[in-house]
Protein backbone atom coordinates (compact mmCIF):
# COMPACT_ATOMS: atom_id res chain seq x y z
CA UNK A 1 0.00 0.00 0.00
CA UNK A 2 1.27 3.44 -0.92
CA UNK A 3 1.01 5.10 2.47
CA UNK A 4 2.81 5.09 5.79
CA UNK A 5 0.93 4.94 9.08
CA UNK A 6 2.76 5.75 12.33
CA UNK A 7 2.97 2.74 14.64
CA UNK A 8 3.32 4.71 17.86
CA UNK A 9 0.53 5.52 20.27
CA UNK A 10 -0.32 8.91 18.81
CA UNK A 11 -3.26 8.93 16.42
CA UNK A 12 -2.74 10.12 12.84
CA UNK A 13 -4.24 13.55 12.25
CA UNK A 14 -7.28 14.05 10.03
CA UNK A 15 -5.22 15.02 6.99
CA UNK A 16 -3.04 11.90 7.09
CA UNK A 17 -6.09 9.74 7.85
CA UNK A 18 -7.94 11.13 4.84
CA UNK A 19 -4.92 10.60 2.58
CA UNK A 20 -4.49 7.03 3.80
CA UNK A 21 -8.20 6.37 3.35
CA UNK A 22 -7.96 7.63 -0.24
CA UNK A 23 -5.17 5.08 -0.80
CA UNK A 24 -7.02 2.13 0.76
CA UNK A 25 -10.45 2.60 -0.84
CA UNK A 26 -9.32 2.08 -4.47
CA UNK A 27 -7.82 -1.28 -3.45
CA UNK A 28 -11.22 -2.39 -2.16
CA UNK A 29 -13.23 -1.34 -5.22
CA UNK A 30 -12.69 -4.79 -6.77
CA UNK A 31 -15.07 -6.14 -4.09
CA UNK A 32 -18.01 -3.98 -5.18
CA UNK A 33 -19.65 -6.95 -6.92
CA UNK A 34 -19.87 -8.79 -3.58
CA UNK A 35 -20.62 -6.04 -1.01
CA UNK A 36 -22.21 -2.61 -0.90
CA UNK A 37 -20.17 0.59 -1.24
CA UNK A 38 -21.15 1.63 2.31
CA UNK A 39 -19.69 -1.60 3.66
CA UNK A 40 -16.51 -1.02 1.66
CA UNK A 41 -16.09 2.44 3.17
CA UNK A 42 -16.54 0.97 6.66
CA UNK A 43 -14.02 -1.78 5.83
CA UNK A 44 -11.51 0.81 4.62
CA UNK A 45 -11.72 2.69 7.93
CA UNK A 46 -11.37 -0.52 9.94
CA UNK A 47 -8.32 -1.60 7.91
CA UNK A 48 -6.67 1.77 8.54
CA UNK A 49 -7.39 1.53 12.28
CA UNK A 50 -5.99 -2.02 12.48
CA UNK A 51 -2.76 -0.91 10.78
CA UNK A 52 -2.35 2.07 13.12
CA UNK A 53 -3.49 0.78 16.53
CA UNK A 54 -1.44 -1.11 19.11
CA UNK A 55 -2.44 -3.85 21.53
CA UNK A 56 -5.45 -6.13 21.25
CA UNK A 57 -7.88 -5.40 18.44
CA UNK A 58 -11.34 -4.79 19.91
CA UNK A 59 -14.40 -2.96 18.58
CA UNK A 60 -13.95 -0.23 21.18
CA UNK A 61 -10.27 0.14 20.27
CA UNK A 62 -11.11 0.29 16.57
CA UNK A 63 -13.71 3.01 17.12
CA UNK A 64 -11.06 5.18 18.85
CA UNK A 65 -8.77 4.98 15.80
CA UNK A 66 -11.23 5.20 12.91
CA UNK A 67 -12.11 8.87 13.29
CA UNK A 68 -15.11 10.39 11.51
CA UNK A 69 -17.49 7.79 10.08
CA UNK A 70 -16.23 4.99 12.30
CA UNK A 71 -18.21 5.26 15.53
CA UNK A 72 -18.61 2.33 17.92
CA UNK A 73 -22.12 1.65 16.59
CA UNK A 74 -20.79 1.64 13.01
CA UNK A 75 -18.11 -0.90 13.98
CA UNK A 76 -20.79 -3.03 15.65
CA UNK A 77 -23.03 -2.92 12.57
CA UNK A 78 -20.11 -3.91 10.33
CA UNK A 79 -19.22 -6.96 12.40
CA UNK A 80 -22.88 -8.00 12.63
CA UNK A 81 -23.12 -7.94 8.82
CA UNK A 82 -22.86 -11.32 7.08
CA UNK A 83 -20.18 -10.99 4.40
CA UNK A 84 -18.91 -13.51 1.80
CA UNK A 85 -15.37 -13.43 3.16
CA UNK A 86 -14.14 -16.41 1.13
CA UNK A 87 -15.24 -14.82 -2.15
CA UNK A 88 -13.86 -11.41 -1.07
CA UNK A 89 -10.45 -12.86 -0.21
CA UNK A 90 -10.17 -14.65 -3.55
CA UNK A 91 -11.23 -11.60 -5.57
CA UNK A 92 -8.76 -9.35 -3.74
CA UNK A 93 -5.87 -11.83 -4.15
CA UNK A 94 -6.71 -12.46 -7.80
CA UNK A 95 -6.93 -8.74 -8.60
CA UNK A 96 -3.93 -7.34 -6.72
CA UNK A 97 -1.52 -10.13 -5.77
CA UNK A 98 -1.44 -12.89 -8.38
CA UNK A 99 1.06 -12.79 -11.22
CA UNK A 100 -0.14 -14.38 -14.48
CA UNK A 101 1.62 -17.67 -15.09
CA UNK A 102 2.96 -17.95 -11.52
CA UNK A 103 3.25 -21.47 -10.08
CA UNK A 104 1.15 -21.80 -6.93
CA UNK A 105 0.85 -24.25 -4.06
CA UNK A 106 -2.28 -24.67 -1.94
CA UNK A 107 -1.26 -24.69 1.72
CA UNK A 108 -3.43 -25.35 4.76
CA UNK A 109 -2.83 -25.07 8.50
CA UNK A 110 -4.66 -24.61 11.77
CA UNK A 111 -4.06 -21.79 14.24
CA UNK A 112 -5.19 -21.65 17.89
CA UNK A 113 -5.80 -18.25 19.51
CA UNK A 114 -6.04 -18.27 23.30
CA UNK A 115 -9.24 -16.75 24.69
CA UNK A 116 -10.49 -16.54 28.26
CA UNK A 117 -14.13 -16.77 29.29
CA UNK A 118 -17.01 -18.84 27.97
CA UNK A 119 -19.10 -16.38 25.93
CA UNK A 120 -17.04 -16.27 22.72
CA UNK A 121 -18.60 -18.29 19.92
CA UNK A 122 -16.77 -21.59 19.41
CA UNK A 123 -14.48 -21.23 22.43
CA UNK A 124 -13.19 -24.61 23.62
CA UNK A 125 -9.96 -26.38 24.47
CA UNK A 126 -7.70 -26.92 21.44
CA UNK A 127 -4.17 -28.28 21.25
CA UNK A 128 -1.59 -25.52 20.77
CA UNK A 129 1.84 -26.45 19.45
CA UNK A 130 3.27 -23.29 21.04
CA UNK A 131 2.24 -24.35 24.56
CA UNK A 132 2.48 -28.08 23.84
CA UNK A 133 -0.89 -28.80 25.43
CA UNK A 134 -4.63 -28.06 24.98
CA UNK A 135 -5.47 -24.46 25.87
CA UNK A 136 -8.79 -22.56 26.05
CA UNK A 137 -9.35 -20.52 22.92
CA UNK A 138 -10.68 -20.58 19.37
CA UNK A 139 -9.24 -22.51 16.43
CA UNK A 140 -9.09 -21.35 12.81
CA UNK A 141 -8.21 -23.37 9.72
CA UNK A 142 -6.73 -21.32 6.89
CA UNK A 143 -6.04 -21.99 3.22
CA UNK A 144 -3.47 -19.90 1.40
CA UNK A 145 -1.92 -19.78 -2.04
CA UNK A 146 1.88 -19.79 -1.84
CA UNK A 147 3.87 -18.52 -4.80
CA UNK A 148 6.86 -20.68 -5.65
CA UNK A 149 8.45 -17.66 -7.36
CA UNK A 150 7.76 -14.87 -4.87
CA UNK A 151 7.77 -17.28 -1.87
CA UNK A 152 4.84 -15.51 -0.23
CA UNK A 153 1.50 -16.72 1.08
CA UNK A 154 -1.81 -15.10 0.13
CA UNK A 155 -4.78 -16.12 2.32
CA UNK A 156 -7.84 -17.18 0.34
CA UNK A 157 -10.12 -18.82 2.92
CA UNK A 158 -10.30 -18.97 6.72
CA UNK A 159 -12.95 -20.83 8.73
CA UNK A 160 -13.46 -21.34 12.44
CA UNK A 161 -13.08 -24.88 13.75
CA UNK A 162 -16.04 -25.88 15.88
CA UNK A 163 -16.10 -28.84 18.22
CA UNK A 164 -19.05 -31.17 18.16
CA UNK A 165 -21.16 -30.72 21.32
CA UNK A 166 -20.41 -33.46 23.81
CA UNK A 167 -23.88 -34.75 24.56
CA UNK A 168 -24.93 -37.87 26.38
CA UNK A 169 -24.45 -40.84 24.04
CA UNK A 170 -27.63 -42.76 23.26
CA UNK A 171 -27.97 -46.12 24.97
CA UNK A 172 -26.38 -48.88 22.96
CA UNK A 173 -28.81 -51.26 21.32
CA UNK A 174 -28.41 -54.86 22.39
CA UNK A 175 -26.31 -56.82 19.92
CA UNK A 176 -26.66 -60.51 19.51
CA UNK A 177 -23.46 -62.38 20.28
CA UNK A 178 -22.00 -63.84 17.09
CA UNK A 179 -19.58 -66.64 16.51
CA UNK A 180 -15.85 -65.81 16.54
CA UNK A 181 -14.14 -65.19 13.23
CA UNK A 182 -15.08 -63.35 10.09
CA UNK A 183 -18.80 -63.36 9.12
CA UNK A 184 -19.52 -65.54 6.11
CA UNK A 185 -19.95 -63.56 2.87
CA UNK A 186 -18.29 -60.36 4.14
CA UNK A 187 -15.80 -58.62 1.85
CA UNK A 188 -12.68 -56.58 2.52
CA UNK A 189 -13.06 -52.83 1.96
CA UNK A 190 -10.43 -51.41 -0.38
CA UNK A 191 -8.24 -48.74 1.21
CA UNK A 192 -8.98 -46.41 -1.71
CA UNK A 193 -12.70 -46.54 -0.86
CA UNK A 194 -12.29 -45.75 2.85
CA UNK A 195 -14.56 -42.94 4.13
CA UNK A 196 -13.03 -39.66 5.32
CA UNK A 197 -13.23 -38.74 8.98
CA UNK A 198 -15.00 -35.59 10.20
CA UNK A 199 -11.88 -33.39 10.08
CA UNK A 200 -10.92 -34.36 6.54
CA UNK A 201 -14.54 -34.04 5.38
CA UNK A 202 -14.68 -30.45 6.72
CA UNK A 203 -11.36 -29.49 5.09
CA UNK A 204 -12.33 -31.22 1.84
CA UNK A 205 -15.51 -29.11 1.65
CA UNK A 206 -13.44 -25.93 2.15
CA UNK A 207 -10.98 -26.85 -0.60
CA UNK A 208 -13.74 -27.90 -2.99
CA UNK A 209 -15.46 -24.54 -2.52
CA UNK A 210 -12.18 -22.74 -3.17
CA UNK A 211 -11.46 -24.76 -6.33
CA UNK A 212 -14.95 -23.96 -7.59
CA UNK A 213 -14.36 -20.22 -7.06
CA UNK A 214 -10.95 -20.33 -8.72
CA UNK A 215 -12.27 -22.21 -11.75
CA UNK A 216 -9.98 -22.09 -14.77
CA UNK A 217 -8.16 -18.91 -13.71
CA UNK A 218 -5.51 -20.88 -11.82
CA UNK A 219 -4.23 -24.46 -11.97
CA UNK A 220 -3.36 -26.10 -8.67
CA UNK A 221 -1.59 -29.46 -8.46
CA UNK A 222 -0.27 -29.75 -4.91
CA UNK A 223 -1.81 -29.49 -1.45
CA UNK A 224 0.79 -28.96 1.30
CA UNK A 225 -0.12 -29.81 4.91
CA UNK A 226 1.90 -30.36 8.07
CA UNK A 227 2.75 -33.66 9.75
CA UNK A 228 -0.67 -33.91 11.39
CA UNK A 229 -1.96 -34.86 7.94
CA UNK A 230 0.76 -37.36 7.12
CA UNK A 231 -1.69 -40.26 6.83
CA UNK A 232 -3.67 -42.24 4.28
CA UNK A 233 -6.92 -40.35 4.92
CA UNK A 234 -5.27 -37.05 3.92
CA UNK A 235 -3.87 -38.61 0.74
CA UNK A 236 -7.37 -39.89 -0.13
CA UNK A 237 -8.81 -36.41 0.50
CA UNK A 238 -6.26 -34.78 -1.81
CA UNK A 239 -6.65 -37.37 -4.56
CA UNK A 240 -10.44 -37.05 -4.56
CA UNK A 241 -9.99 -33.30 -5.03
CA UNK A 242 -7.66 -33.86 -8.00
CA UNK A 243 -4.55 -32.80 -6.05
CA UNK A 244 -1.32 -34.42 -4.87
CA UNK A 245 -0.44 -34.24 -1.17
CA UNK A 246 2.91 -33.05 0.19
CA UNK A 247 3.34 -33.67 3.90
CA UNK A 248 5.53 -35.26 6.58
CA UNK A 249 5.43 -38.74 8.10
CA UNK A 250 6.15 -39.61 11.70
CA UNK A 251 9.83 -40.22 12.32
CA UNK A 252 9.05 -43.73 13.62
CA UNK A 253 6.98 -44.70 10.57
CA UNK A 254 7.53 -48.25 9.32
CA UNK A 255 8.56 -47.85 5.68
CA UNK A 256 9.51 -50.66 3.32
CA UNK A 257 11.37 -50.91 0.04
CA UNK A 258 9.17 -52.20 -2.81
CA UNK A 259 9.56 -55.97 -3.18
CA UNK A 260 11.56 -56.90 -6.30
CA UNK A 261 12.14 -60.60 -5.65
CA UNK A 262 10.69 -63.61 -7.47
CA UNK A 263 7.06 -64.63 -7.26
CA UNK A 264 6.45 -67.41 -4.76
CA UNK A 265 4.20 -69.23 -7.22
CA UNK A 266 1.05 -69.07 -5.09
CA UNK A 267 -1.05 -66.44 -3.38
CA UNK A 268 -0.96 -62.68 -3.99
CA UNK A 269 2.20 -60.96 -5.20
CA UNK A 270 4.32 -59.44 -2.45
CA UNK A 271 4.62 -55.66 -2.42
CA UNK A 272 6.61 -55.10 0.79
CA UNK A 273 10.33 -55.69 0.76
CA UNK A 274 12.89 -55.10 3.47
CA UNK A 275 12.09 -52.49 6.12
CA UNK A 276 13.96 -49.20 5.66
CA UNK A 277 16.60 -48.42 8.29
CA UNK A 278 17.30 -44.64 8.28
CA UNK A 279 20.81 -45.29 9.63
CA UNK A 280 21.74 -47.65 6.77
CA UNK A 281 20.16 -46.44 3.52
CA UNK A 282 21.92 -47.70 0.36
CA UNK A 283 24.13 -45.18 -1.41
CA UNK A 284 22.17 -45.52 -4.66
CA UNK A 285 19.36 -43.48 -3.09
CA UNK A 286 21.69 -40.66 -1.95
CA UNK A 287 20.95 -37.28 -3.60
CA UNK A 288 22.99 -34.73 -1.64
CA UNK A 289 25.53 -34.53 1.19
CA UNK A 290 26.47 -31.32 3.02
CA UNK A 291 28.45 -30.55 6.19
CA UNK A 292 27.92 -27.44 8.30
CA UNK A 293 29.00 -26.81 11.90
CA UNK A 294 29.92 -30.48 12.43
CA UNK A 295 26.46 -31.55 11.24
CA UNK A 296 26.45 -33.81 8.21
CA UNK A 297 23.15 -33.77 6.26
CA UNK A 298 22.45 -36.58 3.84
CA UNK A 299 19.33 -36.46 1.67
CA UNK A 300 17.87 -39.61 0.12
CA UNK A 301 14.91 -40.17 -2.18
CA UNK A 302 13.15 -43.54 -2.07
CA UNK A 303 9.96 -44.99 -3.44
CA UNK A 304 8.64 -46.56 -0.24
CA UNK A 305 5.66 -48.56 0.93
CA UNK A 306 3.65 -48.00 4.11
CA UNK A 307 1.15 -50.56 5.34
CA UNK A 308 -1.64 -48.02 5.88
CA UNK A 309 -1.35 -46.44 2.40
CA UNK A 310 -2.78 -47.99 -0.74
CA UNK A 311 -0.05 -46.61 -3.02
CA UNK A 312 3.75 -46.26 -3.02
CA UNK A 313 5.02 -42.96 -1.61
CA UNK A 314 7.68 -40.62 -2.94
CA UNK A 315 9.73 -40.19 0.26
CA UNK A 316 12.58 -37.74 0.83
CA UNK A 317 14.62 -38.77 3.86
CA UNK A 318 16.77 -36.11 5.53
CA UNK A 319 19.32 -37.72 7.87
CA UNK A 320 21.47 -35.48 10.10
CA UNK A 321 24.54 -36.84 11.90
CA UNK A 322 26.71 -35.04 14.46
CA UNK A 323 30.24 -35.89 13.39
CA UNK A 324 31.66 -35.71 16.92
CA UNK A 325 29.03 -37.53 18.96
CA UNK A 326 27.61 -39.71 16.19
CA UNK A 327 24.03 -38.88 17.19
CA UNK A 328 21.49 -39.03 14.38
CA UNK A 329 18.08 -37.58 13.62
CA UNK A 330 15.93 -37.98 10.55
CA UNK A 331 12.82 -36.54 8.89
CA UNK A 332 10.51 -38.21 6.37
CA UNK A 333 8.88 -35.87 3.82
CA UNK A 334 6.61 -37.47 1.26
CA UNK A 335 4.33 -36.82 -1.69
CA UNK A 336 1.68 -38.88 -3.43
CA UNK A 337 3.24 -37.71 -6.72
CA UNK A 338 5.92 -40.24 -7.58
CA UNK A 339 7.45 -38.00 -10.28
CA UNK A 340 8.26 -35.03 -8.01
CA UNK A 341 11.99 -34.35 -7.72
CA UNK A 342 13.53 -34.50 -4.25
CA UNK A 343 14.69 -30.87 -4.17
CA UNK A 344 11.29 -29.57 -5.32
CA UNK A 345 9.48 -31.70 -2.72
CA UNK A 346 11.72 -30.45 0.07
CA UNK A 347 11.43 -26.82 -1.04
CA UNK A 348 7.64 -27.04 -1.36
CA UNK A 349 7.33 -28.35 2.19
CA UNK A 350 9.60 -25.54 3.44
CA UNK A 351 7.32 -23.02 1.69
CA UNK A 352 4.47 -24.26 3.90
CA UNK A 353 5.90 -22.07 6.69
CA UNK A 354 4.85 -18.95 4.76
CA UNK A 355 1.29 -19.49 6.01
CA UNK A 356 2.52 -18.67 9.53
CA UNK A 357 2.93 -15.06 8.44
CA UNK A 358 -0.78 -15.05 7.55
CA UNK A 359 -1.60 -15.88 11.18
CA UNK A 360 0.82 -13.27 12.54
Amino acid sequence: MAFVVPLGRSKPDNGKRTKAMDSILPLLLCLVAEVRMTTLRQLGRIVLAMLAMTGRVTMLGLSRWTGTGGSYRTIQRFFHTTLPWAAMLWIFVRTHLLTPGDDMLLVGDECVVTKAGTETYGVDRFFSSIFGKPVPGVALFALALVSRTERQAFPVQIAQVLREPAGTPPPAAPVAKRKPGRPKGSSTQAKADAPLNAEHTRISAMIQGLLTRIGASLTLRYLVLDGHFGNHNAVLMARRLGLHLISKLRSDSALYYPYDGPYAGHGPHRIYGERIDPTAIPERFLKQTTVEHEIETRIYQVEARHETFDQPLNVVMIVKTHQTTGKQAHVYLFSSDGTLAWDVLRDDYQLRFQIEFVFR
